[in-house]
């Protein structure tokens, strides 16, 4: 269980994230076209997946709009945001942001992501939200780098992601 805090104060999500080196859960998420989703679909490719507890927040639409840059300028990954968000929801988001260098998906049917990847959070008024989190996956689904954003309305690092993206 991972301590981090919503405007200072504590909340705790459901795990840890999955530590460097192993290999990522599995899992089975929506598009924002209701087909399903999981990591065998991106084989072949790095992985970023950015974790935001839902893109109706500032931050987590910043976080969005920003990866979405990065990814037009790199060969090789997918970007993929995550979230509890409706499909509709998000694909409204992206028609609204201009955002075409991210594959949205959600926890709508299967909610096992945010338990395997120790994201879910469980306490608190933001209670069975994800936390903002960014894994960062190998070709070969190896997990290369982690951050757990201590503070929900904090942006992840994305210098330290983009280097990590950058290591073979």
């Amino acid at each position: 269980m991972a301590t981090i805090t919503l405007k200072g104060n504590p909340i705790h999500t459901s795990g840890e994230l999955p530590a460097v080196g192993s290999k990522a859960p599995e899992f089975r998420l929506t598009r924002s076209d209701l087909s399903d989703a999981s990591l065998a679909d991106f084989a072949g490719f790095k992985k970023i997946l950015n974790i935001v507890p839902s893109l109706d927040t500032g931050v987590c639409a910043a976080s969005a709009r920003r990866f979405n840059q990065e990814a037009a300028a790199v060969e090789g990954v997918r970007i993929l945001t995550i979230s509890r968000d409706l499909p509709f929801a998000q694909a409204r988001f992206c028609a609204a942001e201009g955002i075409q260098n991210v594959v949205m998906l959600s926890e709508l049917r299967d909610l096992s992501f945010g338990d395997s990847y120790g994201v879910r959070i469980v306490d608190g008024p933001l209670a069975g939200l994800l936390s903002r989190a960014v894994v960062l996956l190998d070709a070969q689904d190896r997990v290369r780098y982690v951050e757990q954003v201590p503070e929900i309305g904090q942006e992840p690092d994305y210098a330290r992601v983009l280097a990590a993206l950058k290591n073979p």
